[in-house]
């Protein structure tokens, strides 16, 4: 398997460092990263950064946004922390804060400081959920449209290595109303690739 190439004391001393960061020290409830990561993981979600909730929590996606993107994958809670099968790297892995209009965008040091060490730690991932604007723009680039439904909907042009999608939040409820081919077209293909992958 790819991942033997990878040291285990590699992984425990990034992922203790990762932990124990605290170089957002303006953070409105403190640092305390939240991922999951293990190099055998075949899916990885690639998020915005975790909420209120989650951070007391301490669990990623342990919230009504959770519930959804576990039903638009075709799993249940026992499969989502598993962290073999599943990677959860969202893009700042702390809790922003919250602004006028919900919660504030995932402080860009986040990524610049982690992301490319975590991302080489994953050799076997086959799927990449990416979820939301700020992932959106990290991981595609300019390979993006001009906004996140233009994106979405263009799905088929990363298929079957990466999946842009809209945030599982309540607060995008108008969003999938308003386009229901996500539901009909998108969610049946990626149940069926999460299955095969796992």
């Amino acid at each position: 398997m790819t991942h033997n190439k990878i040291k285990i004391s590699d992984i425990s001393s990034l992922l203790s460092d990762v932990r124990a960061c605290n170089r957002c020290q303006d953070l409105a409830l403190g640092a305390k990263p939240i991922l999951q990561l293990n190099p055998e993981a075949k899916i990885l979600i690639a998020g915005q950064a975790p909420g209120r909730m989650t951070h007391h929590k301490g669990i990623p996606f342990d919230d009504p946004s959770g519930d959804r993107l576990r039903d638009w994958m075709g799993i249940d809670c026992d499969v989502f922390y598993n962290e073999s099968a599943i990677a959860i790297l969202p893009m700042a892995f702390c809790y922003p804060g919250t602004g006028k209009s919900g919660d504030l965008p995932p402080p860009i040091q986040c990524a610049d400081q982690w992301r490319v060490q975590l991302l080489e730690l994953l050799p076997n991932v086959e799927l990449t959920l990416v979820i939301g604007q700020y992932a959106l723009d990290w991981h595609l680039g300019s390979n993006k449209q001009r906004t996140l439904t233009e994106t979405v909907r263009l799905w088929q042009n990363h298929w079957p290595e990466l999946l842009p999608m809209p945030h599982p939040s309540p607060r995008n409820n108008r969003w999938l109303k308003n386009n229901p081919w996500f539901a009909k077209d998108v969610l049946p293909e990626l149940k069926k690739q999460v299955a095969a992958l796992l």
